[in-house]
């Protein structure tokens, strides 16, 4: 059977930058609450019930619900009893009293307020209102009570429609639906239908499955448009007014296309029987490419005649194959409601949701509602200071709402020229405050600043708060000297004398590995934990989330591949061990030499061939690809290992080997433990034939691999601190030594 929800995940991950705000409105129903477990990698989901509450049904109902699961989707969600928020309750009515009469839920004060004290009244006017973006209801409300008063308040100026999608089994006949994927448009929802509502219905219909299933497993999207009989039009649409909305579809299509390139692939025909549309038949209304009939094109999308028929078709489905998937999306809501069957099954409730989600996000017109009722939404400044730039970006809880990257010219930066680099920080504290001048900001609308960690003492991963140890050791003159000691210093100096707090997170100095990781065969050279630990453990806990579940509860191997390549072993939420990048052990990288036969790189030292300077630009700097073939652009040696070059494919095949290996090197770090991913991540993680290479190296005999391209390090900086403030982990207090 077609994975309509492995194909609905897999689109959403992609097109996703914003988790919703999704809202319950029977969370006493354990099917909707067996359902929220598969969401809160897509959606912020929120409850109208206590959080003791939920947590009762779901251990009355769901006591074999995996306890990580059921205490991820508790930390994840927002709780709001009804009665608790008298103060929206007020608003809400008020703005039913408001809306325009055709959008009137209810007509006077006293049936305003019983409205909005429902769960479902508030559901829906919280959506409407902009405290929420998407409400879920239906499976126990009535459609007087949740699906009509959600039409009048949420409909936009087209038509609305309820649209249900069918996956059919395998044993379903394959020659009728492709991929037995069948979808029903059912014009029932609307009292009189016209031709120009017919017309809509159809295009829609088809745009909702246009939407929910990609090209490459339905190429073209083919509806019919059912006619019924003359009898009257309490029966159905005649073929007179099926042949009226035809007339009217391409000029709606040619709308739909100018909205999205996709829509394009839709083929719409009329005046089909009802029993040729149920059948094989239909295939002969289509032809393929070379204008011939295409037996396995028949109807995808049928858009029923009546509300009875609409209704009779979708149950009779269910009822004949009760393993299908199912499930209802509603077209004309701006994708800010989803109506579910008293019926549902939890799998199915899930769908519908995760089928809203996509339409949203790939609508184009979603904006995040400003309101953040629900989910605290601060305001913080990350900063990340470079050797010659200082990265810069206002999140909005997790959405970046600016970004710049302040280049500072040589002319700029000659005056501190062989100096330390603290004697830049009133510069580049002043280019930080231009730019929030610029953008019209203050730190008075700032809540926290999140900083890159600099050159500290050794210390456990997490989320500090800057104070006058850390400063001290950024300052002292025998410290290491690095762009990166700015960022606490800035921090401080922005928060001083506000109750702002300053944090930095997971520098390249976390070091969390066992006395056996650290132990050399040499006393005085023991290993240093040197890494890209923001962007491996920010890698590790996205995927984390995505697979519903902590960081602290997994065992991964995060590789960060850029101009350093760092391998960590990260086992339930500690990296034991981890290669020391800065200084070049691991595998070689575009720049780096990466570890070395040690005999011979002595012997090299003291050849007389090289200066001290010499050789530490050969292990850092001007080494690994750069030493082999000239260039650190990993594209260019890639594009020449593909046209055979022997000197790139030695390089190419040299980097993904030795990557592979040090990766299966951390196995070790687990104690037997089985090791639930590979993740690749840094600007490498780009080069699909260098993921493949890796892949085939590894995947085998370890176990399989995701890939998150690129270092996302101002995003890393933000959910350091937004981790803090949401109390999802404490900040932690430098105190080296202690």
């Amino acid at each position: 059977m077609f994975e309509i929800g492995s194909v609905l995940d897999a689109q959403i991950k992609n097109t996703l930058k914003n988790r919703p705000v999704v809202l319950f409105i029977e969370p006493e129903d354990p099917r909707i609450l067996e359902a929220a477990f598969e969401l809160p990698k897509f959606a912020k989901p929120v409850f109208l019930a206590s959080r003791d509450a939920v947590g009762r049904t779901i251990a009355k109902e769901l006591p074999n619900v995996d306890p990580l699961k059921v205490e991820f989707l508790l930390g994840e969600s927002a709780f709001c009893p009804v009665e608790s928020r008298p103060d929206l309750q007020a608003e809400f009515a008020k703005a039913i009293l408001a809306a325009p009469p055709s959008r009137r839920i209810a007509t006077d004060a006293e049936s305003a307020a019983r409205f909005v004290a429902t769960t479902a009244g508030f559901g829906i006017m919280a959506v409407t209102m902009g405290h929420a973006d998407i409400v879920v209801g239906g499976a126990r409300h009535n459609p007087k009570d949740y699906f009509r008063p959600l039409v009048k308040a949420l409909s936009d100026q087209s038509v609305p429609c309820e649209v249900g999608v069918i996956v059919l089994p395998d044993d379903h006949p394959d020659n009728i639906y492709p991929h037995n994927i069948v979808v029903l448009g059912d014009i029932g929802v609307n009292a009189v239908v016209t031709p120009e509502i017919l017309a809509s219905i159809a295009v829609g219909t088809c745009a909702v499955a246009r939407d929910l299933i990609p090209e490459d497993v339905l190429p073209v999207i083919n509806g019919a448009m059912v006619s019924y009989s003359n009898r009257g039009a309490d029966e159905g649409p005649s073929p007179e007014l099926v042949r009226q909305a035809a007339a009217l579809v391409p000029g709606l299509l040619e709308k739909r296309i100018a909205r999205g390139e996709r829509y394009r692939s839709i083929s719409i025909v009329s005046e089909i029987k009802i029993s040729v549309a149920l059948s094989a038949r239909s295939a002969h209304m289509y032809q393929n490419e070379n204008g011939q009939e295409d037996d396995f094109r028949g109807n995808n999308v049928i858009i029923a005649p009546n509300l009875d028929t609409g209704n009779l078709l979708f149950h009779l489905f269910s009822t004949l194959y009760p393993e299908a998937r199912k499930f209802v999306s509603v077209f004309g809501l701006r994708f800010r409601g989803v109506d579910l069957p008293m019926d549902v099954q939890p799998v199915d409730a899930a769908l519908a949701v995760k089928a809203n989600i996509l339409r949203l996000v790939r609508s184009g017109q979603w904006k995040r509602t400003e309101k953040d009722t629900f989910f605290p939404r601060p305001r913080i400044l990350a900063i990340n200071p470079g050797s010659t730039s200082t990265k810069i970006a206002i999140f909005r809880g997790e959405e970046e709402i600016i970004s710049q990257e302040l280049q500072h010219c040589s002319d700029e930066l000659a005056p501190f020229e062989g100096k330390r680099v603290s004697v830049q920080f009133a510069f580049r504290k002043t280019a930080i405050e231009a730019f929030l001048s610029a953008n019209s900001l203050s730190m008075a609308e700032i809540d926290a600043v999140s900083a890159r960690g600099g050159v500290l003492k050794p210390l456990p991963h997490g989320t500090y708060t800057v104070n006058q140890a850390m400063l001290d050791d950024l300052l002292d003159e025998n410290g290491s000297d690095h762009a990166s000691n700015l960022g606490a210093l800035i921090a401080d100096a922005l928060t001083k004398g506000t109750d702002k707090p300053a944090y930095i997170t997971d520098p390249i100095v976390v070091d969390e590995m066992l006395d056996r990781a650290r132990t050399t065969g040499l006393k005085e050279l023991p290993r240093r934990a040197i890494s890209h630990a923001l962007n491996q453990i920010a890698t590790a806990h996205r995927f984390a989330r995505e697979e519903g579940t902590f960081y602290e509860h997994l065992n991964l191997i995060v590789c960060h591949m850029g101009g350093g390549i760092s391998i960590g072993a990260h086992k339930h939420g500690r990296i034991v061990d981890v290669n020391n990048a800065l200084d070049g052990e691991g595998p070689m990288t575009p720049q780096r030499s990466g570890s070395l036969p040690v005999a011979a790189l002595i012997r090299l030292c003291y050849s007389g061939k090289y200066t001290l300077e010499e050789m530490l630009k050969l292990n850092k700097g001007r080494g690994g690809l750069i030493d082999l073939v000239g260039t650190a652009d990993f594209r260019i040696v890639e594009k020449e290992a593909q046209e055979g070059k022997p000197e790139y494919v030695r390089a190419f095949d040299a980097i993904s080997y030795q990557i592979s290996k040090w990766i299966c090197s951390a196995v070790p770090a687990f104690d037997g433990e089985d090791i639930d991913r590979i993740l690749l991540t840094g600007g490498l993680a780009r080069s699909k034939l260098l993921v493949e290479a890796i892949r085939k190296a590894v995947s085998p005999k370890l176990c399989g691999i995701s890939v998150f391209p690129g270092e996302n390090e101002m995003m890393a900086l933000a959910q350091g601190a937004l981790r803090v403030l949401s109390g999802k982990e404490p900040a932690k207090e430098y105190a080296p030594g202690a």
